[in-house]
This record gives C-alpha cells, structure tokens and sequence, in this order.
C-alpha cells in the first residue's frame, strides 16, 4: 500500500485546482483519472458546446448579413467537418493543459485508471492500493437515459456523443427541452438542420418564470424549431433510415420523425461501482453523495465537491466547492456552499442570465417585493445590433431594499447579470446600483433606468 497525505478523484473543475492547493501548502497527493483530464467541461460540456455555439452564430449573422447592408454572393455552407475540427482543437489544448499542469506539479503523483474504494481511507487502482487521511471526489456526472420503450434498439445521440458529430444530420429530434437540449437545438438549427424538440412538460425550461419559457419558445420558433410541448415519448422506433418518436399530447397520439435522435433529459451523477458503501459514504435518493455545507460527506476525512454532491450542476459552483473546501482546510476561513447565491445562464442566443430568485420563487416568499420589467426592444444597443429579442426583470426586496433575483434574456445577458450579482453579494441596496452613472450605449446602462421604475409585484 501506497501512503499519501491526499488523494483526489477526478479532474473536473475542483480536482485540479485543489490538487494545486494541496501540494502547495506541502502535501504529497495521489491524483487518479480514469478517462479524460479536464472532466465534463473541457471534453463535453462548457468549452466545446459555446464553440460550437460560436459557429452557429457565424453562420446565422453570415445569412443575416444583408439585413446590415453586407452583400454576401454565393451560399452560405457550413463545413461541419472544420465546425468539429475547431471545436476539439479548442477542447484538446485544455484538456492538454490540465493534464500538464497536473503531471508537472511537485507533490503530486498521477494514477491512470478506475477508482474504488477499498476501505475508510483506502482507494484501489489498478491493482494497487492507495491510503491517505483526507480523500476528495470529484467524480461529475454522465447523461441520463430514460427508459423508453425501444430506446435501446435505435441509434441515439447524447450531449457527449454529439461531440462526435462531424456531419450535419437532416432532421435532428431532441429529447428534452431543457438547457442542454435547447442549445444544441438553436446550434444545429443554424447549422441547418431541420430540430424538433419534445418535451413532457408544458412548457421549456421549467424553473424559469412562465414569460420566460413563452419568450424562449418564441425565440426558437422563429428560428424555425419545430416545439412539441407536454409531450410525451411513448416508444421510439426506426423508421426507414431514421427514427421516429411516438408521442401522446392532450390532442392524442402521433409521431415524430428524424434523421438522428439525442437524448437530452438530464444528468446523473458518477457515485455507482465506486464502493461508497466500503467508506460509509452515504447518497441520497437519487444517487448523489450526502455532504453538509462544507462538502463532508457521512465519512470522517473524505469531501465530495462538483457534479456529483447534488449541490450545483454547473461548472462554476464546482469550482466554488474547491474554493469553499480550500477556504476551510487550508485558510482557516469557514466558507459554506450557503454563502452562495443561485446563478446560470442559458447559451442559446441571445442568452438568458439568471441571479437569485425567479419571480415566482420571490412571489412564494410572501415578502413584499418590487419588481421592474424592461424589453430588450427599448435598449439602443440592442436596436443597433439588430438583436432585440428578450427582455430583462430585477426583483427587489421591499424592505431591505436589496436585489433578491433577476433574470435577463437578451443580448449580452450572460455578462451583464453579474453587475447584478456582485452587488447581491455585497448587500448593498439597490439605490447603489440605481445611482451608478453607467456608460453608453451599452445593455448594462439600462438597468438604473429599470430600477427606477419598480412596481408592486402582485
């Protein structure tokens, strides 16, 4: 048996960096991968989907180009082939980044294989056996495939098969109409593929506020995505060359059919053939590891941080859990993943920037709260862009006066939502921001002159 101050599983956005953390405060740490270096985000999630979301959009503004007075001669084609070619060009310099920065660190040994635990303190890998006093996991997450009748005798896409994609198929049904599936729904839309989406729901993107999801269908359909809603997927069957999904609507059965199919309902996490049980490591109901609200799991000396805790599903409050699990271990400085506020973003385009509460959520407080409300179509940056889709809601608590949520859909939303954000962190009131002499013309000026217009929310 191998003695190590630390190991750490996975090399996600937390394994890394608190690897990193650990050697330089003069640990020896045991750092074990079994498939890729860089985890979700580099090979099939943040970094390779926005590039493929930055080529639709090439795409969509070189077709869009005569509306801006640029006289385009010839077809607009999309070479998928260079599209992919970008994309894991992009994917692989990070991924060969971590994996550097990892082999290269001093105190730090890389093992090549599939973890389990062997015990309380021990990880077996490869044969070998690993002891240490503090363990970390970082194992993420993976698609989740319902089961459907006949899912398992047709060919069927995920978010991480997708990345294989070289072609451009001809009709691409999505299962699912959520945040992964709608991104890929807008990217090979633009692409040109003819997209349906199928969701069970009544409506896309469920948590966000009903004229959210109304405005999202919206964006989409004129976009030419086919949206089916309370939908659902009874059987899928193939059909020809293809697929075809039979579903039941409050009209009745029918059928939907596609080139290619993706599945794209959620994720699960990575805590199954691990041997948790060995460690006593508890999951929950719906096989996420247990932690508290500093990432302990139900075994003394062993942390569960990203993907796989259930505590956030995003590539930044991955990171955050090492920061907080840092903070603690390392800085004597008792963070807790409480200490955060909600934030997300949607990437299709324009983007949706989420902080806080929803209006809903903040209605369901029965706090008194304000409310303003403001289209992108009376935003001069947007109008200049010829981008006027969306529109933006900050939410204010009454009585303390501070920012308890906002949702932007619209153009540059993804950025501008943090201004927002810092100053909920901050607590500071609202009249902070209201009073800020901005800088025009930009998406970020409107928001003083949204604050100024607050209402009751009913």
């Amino acid at each position: 048996m191998r003695n190590f101050d630390a190991i750490v599983i996975g090399s996600g956005q937390a394994g890394p960096s608190l690897t990193a953390r650990l050697t330089g405060a003069g640990m020896s740490v045991a750092f074990i991968e079994r498939a890729h270096f860089g985890g979700t985000c580099v090979n099939d999630g943040c970094i390779p989907t926005k590039t493929l979301v930055a080529s639709a959009q090439a795409a969509r503004m070189a077709r869009r180009a005569g509306e801006y007075g640029v006289r385009i001669t010839g077809s607009i084609d999309v070479d998928m082939k260079a599209v992919k070619a970008r994309k894991d060009a992009i994917s692989e310099s990070s991924r060969s980044g971590v994996e550097k920065w990892l082999r290269g660190m001093q105190g730090c040994t890389v093992f090549w294989g599939n973890a389990r635990f062997a015990g309380t303190k021990q990880v077996a890998v490869n044969g070998e056996e690993l002891s240490a006093e503090k363990i970390f996991i970082n194992v993420g997450g993976r698609p989740s495939v319902p089961p459907i009748p006949g899912l398992d005798q047709v060919p069927y896409l995920t978010n991480t098969t997708m990345m294989g994609v070289d072609f451009l198929p001809e009709h691409l049904v999505i299962l699912g109409g959520s945040y992964i599936g709608l991104e890929f729904a807008q990217m090979y839309r633009r692409f040109g593929s003819a997209v349906s989406v199928i969701e069970a729901l009544p409506r896309l993107v469920a948590r966000e506020d009903e004229d959210i999801s109304a405005e999202i269908a919206k964006i989409l359909e004129q976009e030419g995505i086919a949206i089916k809603l309370g939908a659902k997927a009874l059987s899928v069957a193939r059909k020809g060359n293809g697929i075809a999904v039979e579903i039941e609507t409050s009209n009745g059965r029918a059928q939907v059919e596609g080139s290619h199919l993706l599945v794209a309902i959620g994720r699960r996490p990575n805590t199954d053939n691990f041997g948790l049980d060995k460690a006593g490591i508890k999951l929950d109901a719906r096989g996420y590891i247990e932690v508290d609200d500093q990432l302990r799991t139900s075994a003394p000396g062993v942390w569960a941080l990203g993907d796989c805790n259930g505590r956030g599903a995003f590539t930044h409050t991955s990171y955050n859990d090492y920061e907080i699990v840092a903070a603690n271990l390392l800085d004597n400085d008792p963070r807790r993943v409480s200490d955060r506020i909600t934030a997300y973003a949607l990437y299709i385009d324009p983007p949706l920037g989420r902080a806080g509460l929803s209006q809903a959520e903040a209605r369901a407080t029965k706090r008194p709260t304000l409310v303003a409300n403001w289209q992108m179509g009376r935003v001069g940056r947007a109008v200049e862009r010829g981008e006027t889709e969306g529109f933006m809601r900050i939410l204010i608590d009454r009585d303390s006066r501070q920012i308890v949520g906002a949702s932007l859909l619209g153009l540059n939303a993804d950025e501008v939502i943090h201004e927002i954000l810092d100053l909920m962190y901050a607590k500071a009131p609202y009249t902070t921001l209201q009073r800020a002499m901005h800088i025009h013309p930009t998406v970020s000026e409107y928001l003083p002159t949204m604050l100024g217009a607050l209402t009751p929310l009913e």
